[in-house]
C-alpha cells in the first residue's frame, strides 16, 4: 500500500522511538520524509536507514528560526510540504506540581505545546497549497489523571489547539488529528529497569505498546483513508481508558 507516494512528510523527534516509528512507516507507504531531531546523529543515522528519500535536519521546536529553516529545507529538497508529525515533546518536570517554578511551567509548555504550535504555524502556508494535514502525538495524560501535572496539562493543550485549528481551517482543506499513545516501550525508559512491566498490568490487552502501533495510527490519520476526519484525538492506548486491570503497581 503507497498511501503517501508524491508526499512529503516532516517528523518532528524522530531520531528514535515514536518519531522514528512514524517516519519509517511513511517512507514504507512511498512517501519523502525530513527527519528532524535536536541530535543530529540520531536523525542521520534514521535518514541512512529509510534511504534517498528522507532528509536529516537538526531541529530545536522550542526555536521558531530553527522550525522556519527546516519547512524551508523540505520545500527546498522536495518542493512541497503534505504532512507534519509533531511528536516532539517530553515530561520535563518531575518535581510535585505545588512546588513546579514559572520557569519549569515555562519548560514543559515551551517544549510539548509552543513548540507544537510553532511547527503548525510555520507549517501552514505549505499545508494550505497541498490541502496537507498534521498529525500530533499527545499522550492519554491529556485525557485523564496519570501524574505529571505540567506534562499533562500541555498534553492536554494539544487537544484543543487541534480542534481549534481544524475548525479554523477546515474549509481550506487542511486537517489536524491527534494520537494519543498510553506507555510506548521507548529508550526513554531506559535505565529504569522493571517499571514497563508493572505498567503492563494495568492494561486489558496486556502489553505495552510499541513505536509501530503508534506509526499505525499516523499512517492512517495522514493518509486519505481518514480524509473526512479531522478534529480528532484517536486514542492508542491498550484499553487503560476503558479501565485499569491492576491498580497495584508497587514493587514486587
Amino acid at each position: 500500500m503507497q498511501r503517501f507516494e508524491g508526499r512529503v512528510a516532516l517528523v518532528t523527534a524522530a531520531g528514535q522511538g515514536i518519531g522514528r516509528a512514524v517516519a519509517h512507516r511513511i517512507a514504507a507507504e512511498g512517501g519523502a520524509v525530513v527527519v528532524t531531531d535536536l541530535a543530529e546523529e540520531r536523525v542521520r543515522k534514521v535518514a541512512e536507514e529509510i534511504g534517498e528519500q528522507a532528509l536529516a535536519v537538526k531541529l530545536d521546536v522550542t526555536s521558531r528560526a530553527e522550525i522556519d529553516a527546516a519547512v524551508a529545507a523540505t520545500v527546498e529538497r522536495f518542493g512541497r510540504l503534505d504532512v507534519l508529525v509533531n511528536n516532539a515533546g517530553g515530561c520535563l518536570v518531575t518535581s510535585k506540581p505545588e512546588v513546579t517554578d514559572v520557569a519549569g511551567w515555562h519548560r514543559q509548555l515551551d517544549l510539548t505545546l509552543i513548540g507544537a504550535a510553532q511547527c503548525i504555524q510555520a507549517a501552514l502556508p505549505q499545508l494550505l497549497k497541498t490541502k496537507g494535514n498534521v498529525v500530533t502525538i499527545s499522550s492519554v495524560n491529556g485525557l485523564s489523571a496519570f501524574g505529571n501535572v505540567e506534562y499533562s496539562a500541555a498534553k492536554a493543550g494539544q487537544l484543543s489547539m487541534t480542534q481549534n485549528f481544524a475548525v479554523r481551517y477546515g474549509p481550506s482543506g487542511v486537517r489536524f488529528n491527534v494520537v494519543a499513545p498510553g506507555t510506548i516501550r521507548t529508550p526513554n525508559w531506559d535505565g529504569q529497569p522493571g517499571v514497563l512491566a508493572k505498567f503492563q498490568k494495568m492494561y486489558p490487552l496486556g502489553r505495552i505498546g510499541e513505536p509501530e502501533d503508534i506509526a499505525a495510527a499516523v499512517a492512517f490519520l495522514a493518509s486519505d483513508d481518514a480524509a473526512w476526519i479531522t478534529g480528532l484525538t484517536l486514542p492508542v492506548e491498550g484499553g487503560v481508558l476503558a479501565g485499569p486491570t491492576h491498580l497495584d503497581l508497587t514493587p514486587s
